[in-house]
């Protein structure tokens, strides 16, 4: 299988590159063992950022904007638990403000804002709030 890389007239250094070779190196650095530094000695490609550029393109998987830090996650199972335990940590942060606003408010009115469930009321609790 041949690829081919046309030279531009402009520069002598830069190369334009076919789409398909591009899907080819892309689908090869989303599929596996080579990073993006041995693609770059493999198929003779410069420029530090354009593999990368190919693949916000061209590829599969998540690829973050400008501005992120680190290498995508191909395994999209592991990507989802990410998001998932930063949206907890965010509810856990939320849940302490809001804990906290309810105390203050309390101390400065001298109200109960929360009511005390009693042991025998929690498991009809539960049942109504499942019905729901």
């Amino acid at each position: 299988m041949s690829y081919q890389v046309i030279k531009q007239k402009r520069e002598s250094s830069s190369k334009k590159y076919s789409e398909v070779f591009k899907r080819m190196v892309v689908e090869e650095f989303e599929r596996g063992p080579l990073n993006k530094d041995q693609l770059q000695a493999k198929y003779d490609i410069g420029g530090n950022t354009r593999i990368f550029e190919w693949c916000k393109k061209y590829g599969k998987l998540h690829y973050p904007s400008k501005g992120s830090i680190g290498a995508p996650m191909k395994d999209p199972q592991k990507r989802r638990i990410k998001e998932l335990e930063k949206e907890l940590a965010d509810a856990k942060l939320k849940l302490l403000a809001y804990e906290k606003l309810i105390s203050l408010a309390e101390k400065e009115e001298g109200i109960s804002i929360l009511k005390k469930v009693e042991a025998g009321q929690l498991p009809s609790l539960l049942k109504s709030t499942r019905e729901k």
